[in-house]
């Protein structure tokens, strides 16, 4: 009996082992960065993508007078064009409370290249000491001839009487004694 029980317990506890030894993924965290320096975004991967300066020079905010807008200069140190990149910006103050966010944004972003943006709907309501960028959308731009349908001829035979077809375009074929619409296209 005394051995059953002991048996039990030894396999609960390694089972236990087993299941404290499995660890998540760690997700990449942008640190705040003291306001004068560049505070740095990070794709899914942890890679550096986007690095953010501060213009706004001017951030007293307080609950009664909150600062309701900055100027951010966003620079792509990707590889990457993008169609589309914005993220959420925060403000913290000198206790790491965050005081304020708001969000940036920016079209047709090409490597290496900079953009001014502002932070319209912030409310920032003390005198902040750090801040962090994270980037929320990095839409990527894609190639023209991945949009481009294939330029390939292509024909239906049917019964001997080949009929050409054009993606997209309805065909309408006479049947028996019943005509008939057909769609070809491509799938999803």
């Amino acid at each position: 009996m005394r051995i059953t029980i002991l048996a039990g317990c030894i396999a609960i506890c390694s089972c236990a082992g087993v299941i404290r030894a499995q660890q998540t993924p760690t997700i990449p965290v942008e640190p705040p960065t003291p306001l004068t320096q560049v505070a740095v975004a990070l794709d899914s991967g942890g890679q550096r993508v986007i690095e953010a300066t501060l213009r706004t020079t001017t951030l007293h905010g307080a609950p009664d007078t909150p600062v309701t807008n900055t100027r951010i200069v966003l620079k792509n140190v990707s590889q990457k064009f993008y169609d589309f990149v914005s993220g959420h910006v925060a403000f913290y103050d000198s206790a790491n409370v965050r005081c304020g966010e708001g969000v940036v944004k920016t079209g047709a972003f090409a490597p290496n290249e900079s953009a001014e943006t502002d932070t319209p709907g912030i409310r920032i309501t003390c005198a902040p000491a750090t801040w962090r960028i994270v980037a929320t959308h990095l839409v990527p731009r894609i190639p023209e001839d991945m949009l481009s349908a294939p330029t390939a001829n292509l024909v239906i035979s049917i019964d001997g009487e080949e009929h050409p077809i054009q993606l997209g375009r309805p065909m309408v074929l006479t049947l028996a004694d019943r005509q008939r619409t057909i769609v070809v296209r491509t799938a999803p």
